[in-house]
């Protein structure tokens, strides 16, 4: 059978990935930005970069983390309001003040708070 040689792939390079970060915190931590001190409960782990390059871009360049970490997704709250927000690892420190987050999804995501950190409903595990 002729076959173009667009057809094949090339298996050494689709198996090459790009070097992945272990993800320092899990589901339903909670955490504090580093700089910013806003505080959030985990709910989602990207092992790399996974936004828009718009949204990187956005971030002042001294400020700008490498893209090849681990990216949390947080249900977040300054004291100002509540908000998602998406933080690399590097920004990210355990919150040791043992008081659960303020957050209207909460509820939805998780039951119960203990110990520092809220667990998963069960229909939200897989």
């Amino acid at each position: 059978m002729n076959r173009p040689d667009s057809f094949f792939i090339d298996i050494e390079a689709a198996m090459k990935a790009p070097p992945v970060a272990h993800a320092r915190f899990a589901i339903g931590a909670v955490v504090q930005h580093k700089r910013f001190g806003f505080r959030g409960v985990i709910f989602d782990v990207d092992p790399v970069f996974a936004n828009s390059e718009e949204w990187y871009q956005a971030i002042p360049e001294e400020l700008r983390p490498p893209k090849n970490q681990p990216f949390y997704h947080l249900l977040a709250d300054n004291g100002d309001g509540s908000y998602v927000a998406y933080v690399s690892q590097q920004n990210l420190v355990e919150d040791d003040s043992d008081e659960p987050v303020e957050h209207p999804a909460i509820p939805g995501m998780f039951e119960g708070y203990e110990g520092g950190r809220y667990r998963l409903r069960p229909e939200h595990r897989h």
